[in-house]
């Protein structure tokens, strides 16, 4: 695999992962997920670590992820990302021009009835907020920079949606589009203080 590293130390690698790729093996992507690719990788440069992903992307959201290249490593990012020290941001694509330029977007989030992956707002759901700039606007869509305070699955997908401003493509929470083949998210940036030498990374 073609890995787009964006940065390598002794203790952390994060890679630019493309749209249509998974970051866990799974019976559809058994054997070409960004882990598999990663473990080849650590092969290949004889490093015998496991393969410890901190923050996850779906299948077809693109952009930046973490990995830690031991379990000290993936504890200490885990938890700033449970006391918010771990910034996360990403830019969308919505449907349609936002009555408020910016604002918060808090609505609980949980597993659809009958479903494995669909996610929708339920008030037993798990807490979620999203923090969501206007960027820019253009023929009728406009771009969003959103940052999470939580990470709940398809937390951005599903919070946009519910506002009535669905991702460009999102089949799942909005509508497909002519205009691009998936959810047009990506995660471009990743703030975090390293577990080592305590100096604050910035990753664009």
């Amino acid at each position: 695999m073609n890995l787009d590293i964006v940065f390598e130390d002794d203790w952390l690698l994060i890679i630019n992962k493309p749209a249509g790729i998974a970051i866990h093996p799974s019976i559809l992507h058994y054997s070409d997920s960004l882990c598999n690719g990663i473990r080849f990788y650590f092969d290949k440069i004889g490093l015998k670590k496991k393969v410890r992903p901190v923050n996850r992307l779906d299948l077809n959201t693109s952009g930046l992820v973490v990995f830690a290249k031991c379990e000290y490593i993936q504890e200490c990012l885990i938890s700033q990302m449970k006391c918010h020290k771990f910034k996360k941001e990403y830019l969308a694509v919505c449907n349609g021009i936002f009555d408020k330029k910016f604002g918060t977007i808090s609505l609980p989030i949980a597993r659809k009835e009958n479903s494995i992956i669909e996610r929708c707002i339920s008030e037993n759901g798990q807490p979620s907020t999203t923090h969501y700039e206007v960027i820019k606007e253009f023929n009728g869509y406009s771009l969003v920079k959103c940052i999470l305070e939580t990470g709940r699955t398809h937390q951005i997908r599903v919070h946009m949606s519910a506002i009535g401003h669905p991702l460009l493509g999102d089949s799942l929470y909005g509508s497909i589009s002519d205009l691009i083949d998936r959810q047009a998210l990506h995660c471009y940036n990743l703030q975090f203080v390293h577990p080592v030498n305590n100096n604050v990374l910035n990753f664009y």
